[in-house]
């Protein structure tokens, strides 16, 4: 008996031996299961999931489907058996779900912050991937930091000791090959001029042998057009990937499904780097109901992708926006794709 049935066991023994009626009495666990899809090439009630306004739009067809899991709470005794004899679902201790310090508001407005992230994300990525312009803004300043007094909060970094920066992981790299006490040239913009000035750099707050700078550096779209996400009642990180390839696909000729169901999920840095996400098995299950073929599977997650794919569905690794595009470039030439088999 693994560990989970041994305390969904423990957890429910007690309620039957009392004689509680089922209906009534809850259970501390939640349920799992497949939740709804979306096209992220298509609308939903009327409005494109993915709008690009200002700019031309190249059409698309077919799917490239987020995905994502239906949480089922305050189960009552019979309700929580019958989802877990369903195979369909699966059945977790509540506080993996809604830990026991937050409320379950506070756990939504949580997810709802990780949504919103990950449409920003991946709006970064897919502008990198294209080539399109990115800017650089500083978002804050430390106060008693070596910065502090030269850059200031919505100035635009240019580069930094001689090197252009477009990303923020690019001004750390930069800051970090310097010792503590070097003086560091900044090239940036503030109000439409460009300045030059030198700072000299602190000691790192974790590394005492790498320089400072004590700003925070926030990318930016720099292009002439906007991107909506429009799309509620949906919370979690997890649909930045098929985010970013619906805004790849739409700015790019071409369509990235080749016409065909592709569905898939992952978490994507603005570099585009694509992590692992929860709820795998049920994401699959969802996927292939809705007519899937294909599914883009984070790396990390795999193994336990394999462990759960349903009939008929092609599982395909990705680690990044760039090797997502790869991937589905070449199934549409006929191709090899990474697997994770």
């Amino acid at each position: 008996m693994n560990r989970r049935i041994a305390t969904l066991v423990a957890a429910l023994v007690p309620v039957l031996v009392l004689g509680v009626t089922g209906s009534v009495v809850t259970v501390p666990f939640a349920a799992l299961g497949p939740g709804p899809t979306y096209n992220t090439l298509g609308d939903v009630d009327g409005v494109p999931v993915v709008q690009i306004d200002g700019t031309d739009v190249d059409p698309t067809a077919g799917h490239l489907n987020m995905t994502t899991v239906a949480v089922r709470d305050q189960l009552n005794l019979f309700e929580a058996i019958g989802f877990w004899a369903s195979g369909r679902q699966g059945l977790v201790p509540r506080e993996e779900v809604y830990p026991p310090d937050k409320s379950k508001e506070e756990v939504q407005e949580g997810n709802q912050a990780d949504f919103e992230e990950s449409e920003s994300s991946a709006e970064l990525a897919a502008l990198h991937h294209l080539d399109l312009p990115v800017s650089l803004a500083v978002a804050s300043v430390a106060e008693d930091g070596p910065a502090a007094g030269v850059l200031n909060v919505g100035d635009t970094l240019v580069s930094v000791g001689g090197s252009p920066v477009a990303t923020a992981s690019a001004v750390r790299e930069a800051v970090s090959a310097r010792a503590p006490g070097d003086s560091l040239d900044i090239e940036y913009v503030r109000e439409g001029t460009t300045q030059t000035n030198a700072v000299v750099l602190g000691a790192r707050p974790d590394d005492a042998s790498k320089g400072y700078l004590g700003v925070t550096p926030e990318e930016q779209p720099g292009v002439p057009f906007e991107v909506k996400f429009n799309l509620a009642d949906v919370g979690g990180p997890s649909a930045g990937l098929m985010f970013s390839l619906a805004v790849v696909d739409k700015l790019s000729p071409g369509e990235l499904s080749n016409g065909e169901f592709v569905a898939g999920t992952g978490t994507i840095d603005a570099d585009g780097t694509v992590g692992p996400i929860g709820g795998i098995p049920y994401k699959l299950i969802a996927a292939r109901e809705a007519g899937a073929t294909t599914f883009l599977v984070p790396d990390a997650n795999c193994g336990e992708a394999i462990q759960n794919v349903p009939d008929g569905l092609r599982l395909v690794r990705v680690e990044s926006l760039d090797g997502a595009v790869e991937a589905l470039q070449a199934i549409g030439s006929g191709a090899d794709a990474p697997s994770c088999t």
